[in-house]
């Protein structure tokens, strides 16, 4: 497969998969909005989820005031925003258009009709739609056309591309989700464990969608520790950083396989899967969330790198 032709499938997929984190984290800010502030010193909501997702430095620039309106408006709607589900939905239909021929009929329509409908949103007064409606649209929006991408592509190298973007952008937005929970909706340990501890990771499982898999797989109370082996280090959780780096390393492993040759990507990705599966909670804890968190999305930003220099940009690993 053609170096750019691999380059757009890889990225198609992981700005769809970028539109539906985008939209999942407005959800996560407006069901913080809803617990009242009952202590001094908490930063806001929406100003965590806009560092989260590294979008703060552009909207300061264009908006300054951190209303509600103008976030939803920035992160959703805003051209100008490289990452809102505008830009991220035109991004990935623009690399699909491209390679139209890799795709089969039924995963355009549905990248493309989706794009459609999404400007038809556009032109509705922003006073009649609700948070929740964006952020189920876009869910079901993306999860049609990976499901069309799952059952009727070809189990060749462009398959392989696809899902690697996905899996290497799932991890990152994974993590991403889970940061705004620790490192700035509760900067305070004196915290944890109290009632806005417990609402805050509630309101991050169900903004995941997790809420009922977790109770399946853990049961009980909730706890920071059992949500944080479920969203981490459980390999039975879709979205775990566990999940999706198993995941990326199965699509290197058949491009590897594929070619005849392993890469620095694949040497990587095997060595942060063997590093996941020997941790454990108290680990994290020991080494604090966030820094955990931080230093992961480092490590996948480098695995991203090196899929780039092994396969997207035509050059040797």
């Amino acid at each position: 497969m053609l170096s750019r032709t691999a380059e757009n499938l890889f990225w198609m997929a992981r700005y769809l998969e970028r539109a539906e984190t985008m939209a999942r984290l407005i959800e996560v800010g407006a069901r913080m909005h809803l617990m009242p502030d009952t202590a001094s010193g908490y930063r806001s909501e929406w100003e965590s989820i806009l560092h989260a997702s590294g979008t703060y430095e552009g909207f300061e620039r264009k908006y300054g005031e951190m209303v509600e309106r103008n976030i939803v408006s920035y992160l959703f709607f805003d051209r100008e925003n490289p990452s809102s589900v505008a830009s991220c939905l035109s991004t990935a239909r623009e690399n699909a258009r491209i390679v139209r021929t890799a795709l089969t009929l039924p995963v355009w329509d549905a990248l493309n009709s989706a794009f459609q409908q999404f400007k038809q949103i556009q032109r509705t007064p922003r006073s009649d739609l609700e948070i929740g409606e964006l952020t189920e649209w876009t869910i079901k929006q993306t999860a049609l056309v990976q499901g069309t991408m799952a059952s009727t592509l070809l189990r060749n190298d462009g398959y392989d591309f696809i899902n690697l973007g996905q899996y290497l952008e799932r991890a990152d937005n994974t993590a991403r989700l889970m940061d705004v929970k620790y490192y700035v909706l509760l900067p305070d340990a004196g915290y944890v464990g109290s009632g806005l501890d417990n609402y805050q990771w509630m309101a991050l499982l169900r903004a995941m969608q997790m809420h009922r898999s977790f109770h399946h797989a853990y049961g009980g109370e909730v706890t920071p520790r059992k949500i944080i082996d479920l969203l981490i280090l459980n390999p039975q959780c879709p979205r775990s950083l566990m999940s999706s780096i198993q995941g990326a390393t199965d699509h290197l492993d058949r491009l590897a396989r594929s070619y005849g040759t392993a890469t620095a990507a694949q040497t990587q990705v095997r060595s942060l899967l063997g590093e996941l599966a020997e941790t454990q909670v108290s680990d994290i804890f020991e080494e604090g969330l966030h820094e955990f968190l931080e230093r992961f999305v480092g490590d996948v930003a480098e695995v991203g790198s090196r899929v780039s220099r092994a396969y997207l940009g035509g050059l040797a690993a």
